[in-house]
């Protein structure tokens, strides 16, 4: 039996007063497919995953988040999202332990989940102290368990490998990478890269949608074309 779109956009827009962020966005998502975005800084990528994380209202057209309507039913899809982005989304005096415990509360999640996250991230023997003593990359490691906790079958991905030295990338690949298992939309800036974990490729400039396709139907170089 086929399966219906984890995401559906059609015709979706954003707009800030004059400004265009976002104009026209169409596409479908398989469910377990990884989407990249790509775009120069203000193309609007950002602004796309936050119309996905329901923080944004689309101004025209629709969205469709694992069957469910934006913004009508975004309190159905909320608790399915997981959202990594360039803010850590923690408090900076409380432990990685406290945060992740409070936000697993807060989904009902069984609070052993957390030590477990801590332990594949390898930051249990910190896990104690407050994360603003916490350097760039492990901040982002503590996010991306936070991210994860509730384990959604939707991941948002704001340039998720920023701040990672290899090693540190490489731990995360089972919570955010392809073999989660999981829907993904991340954005990225590395042309090689993003297209080598792709199923679906957009590519995004001054908010209008420039290409849409599979990897090997776009290529490297229609992706650098967009930086230039």
């Amino acid at each position: 039996m086929a399966h219906a779109a984890a995401i559906e956009l059609e015709g979706l827009s954003r707009v800030y007063g004059e400004r265009r962020a976002l104009d026209g966005v169409s596409l479908a998502l398989p469910e377990a497919a990884t989407l990249v975005v790509f775009g120069p800084n203000g193309a609007g990528k950002s602004t796309l995953l936050r119309v996905l994380a329901t923080l944004l209202r689309p101004s025209a057209g629709s969205a469709r988040i694992l069957g469910e309507s934006l913004p009508d039913r975004s309190w159905a899809v909320r608790g399915r999202i997981g959202l990594l982005t360039h803010e850590p989304l923690l408090y900076g005096d409380l432990s990685a332990r406290d945060n992740l415990r409070l936000h697993a509360r807060l989904h009902r999640v069984p609070l052993e989940r957390v030590d477990e996250l801590l332990d594949a991230v390898r930051l249990h023997r910190r896990a104690d102290e407050p994360v603003h003593t916490y350097s760039r990359g492990m901040l982002q490691r503590t996010a991306a368990c936070r991210a994860v906790l509730h384990d959604p079958p939707v991941l948002l991905l704001d340039e998720p490998r920023a701040n990672l030295d290899p090693g540190a990338s490489a731990l995360l690949e089972p919570l955010i990478g392809a073999e989660s298992g999981r829907t993904r939309v991340l954005t990225s800036h590395d042309p090689a890269g993003g297209l080598a974990e792709a199923d679906l490729v957009l590519g995004l400039k001054g908010g209008r949608q420039t290409f849409l396709g599979t990897p090997g139907d776009v290529g490297v170089a229609a992706v650098t074309e967009l930086y230039a």
